[in-house]
């Protein structure tokens, strides 16, 4: 398998959520199937199938977050010393045309959330800003057509995942 990077941050979060699949859903859902078996005949019995879904969707979870840990290769923000843009960065922009200002952390897939300004490594985004440094313009496409920032700021510094 291939390694995948990964703030620690993001790593925490995975074991959290495997923590939580393993010591509540997994039990949860064993004692569902084990309540709808008490009920008779499982040919028609919507809730043991239903269970048994469930059950495979939290197996096969645990089976895909076992594996992204065991490949990770973690990354602390706080222990790198770049002046230039690499994975793990916070990136102050500000978008030459509209000279709005964002602030970005590029971040491994898994802990990409727009909605948090955390960006995938592998988005048009920060594919366009690693290598750059401060003072820099990065170009790149999106759907509504190509834009432009100018790197303000390059920091390594913890993220809230």
């Amino acid at each position: 398998m291939e390694r995948v990077y990964i703030t620690i941050y993001g790593l925490e979060k995975l074991k959290t959520e495997l923590d939580h699949m393993k010591s509540v859903e997994r039990p949860a859902i064993i004692e569902a199937i084990a309540e709808a078996r008490s009920h008779g005949d499982l040919s028609e019995n919507a809730e043991y199938h239903s269970a048994k879904e469930k059950q495979s969707f939290i197996e096969g979870r645990i089976q895909e977050l076992e594996a992204k840990i065991s490949t990770a290769s973690v990354v602390d923000p706080t222990k790198i010393n770049e002046e230039k843009v690499v994975f793990g960065a916070t990136v102050r922009v500000v978008d030459v045309d509209t000279e709005e200002e964002k602030s970005y952390a590029i971040v491994g897939q898994d802990e990409a959330d727009i909605d948090k300004n955390l960006i995938s490594v592998s988005s048009p985004i920060a594919r366009a800003l690693i290598g750059k440094v401060e003072g820099d313009e990065a170009s790149f496409t999106t759907p509504g057509g190509k834009r432009t920032f100018e790197i303000e700021e390059v920091k390594y510094q913890a993220i809230n995942i």
